[in-house]
Parts: structure tokens; sequence; C-alpha cells
């Protein structure tokens, strides 16, 4: 298995919204993600590629302290894969 793990330190993601967070088009800041282009499609993007690749993702998040995306895939679903 491989391990990806990306962490930033930004607003954070509300406890309410964290499942959310993967579905097609689901933006937590609405009024923010227009302003910067957001479509609400990167994180459902990754979830879909993940699971295809027979891995799991999890997130965990604080408010004003930052979100960690982990990211576990089997090294057989890598090796010479086009995704």
């Amino acid at each position: 298995m491989i391990l990806f793990q990306i962490s930033d330190t930004g607003i954070g993601i509300e406890p309410k919204y964290q499942d959310r967070v993967f579905e097609r088009f689901f933006r937590v800041d609405k009024s923010h993600s227009k302003a910067t282009g957001g479509t609400g499609l990167g994180l459902a993007i990754v979830n879909h590629s993940v699971q295809k690749m027979k891995g799991t993702i999890a997130l965990s998040s604080k408010p004003d302290q930052g979100t960690t995306i982990e990211i576990l895939v089997p090294v057989h679903h890598l090796e010479g894969s086009d995704i």
C-alpha cells in the first residue's frame, strides 16, 4: 500500500460538511468558491479515482486549523496505470 497525505492550514471544514466534500458539485463555502471559480469537482474526481484503484480516502479537518486528506492505494493498481 502507498499512503498519500495532503495537508493545509486553511479555513478547514466544519464537521457537518465533511461527509459531503467528496460529492460532485458540492462546495462548502459557496460565496468563496464562486469568487475563485471553483466547481466542486476536485475531491469528487479524486474520490472516484481512488475507488477505481481499490483504495480508500479519508478526511480530517478542524475549522480555522486546516484539513488533511489521506489516500491509501494498493501498489499493484499504480503500476502501469493510466489514472
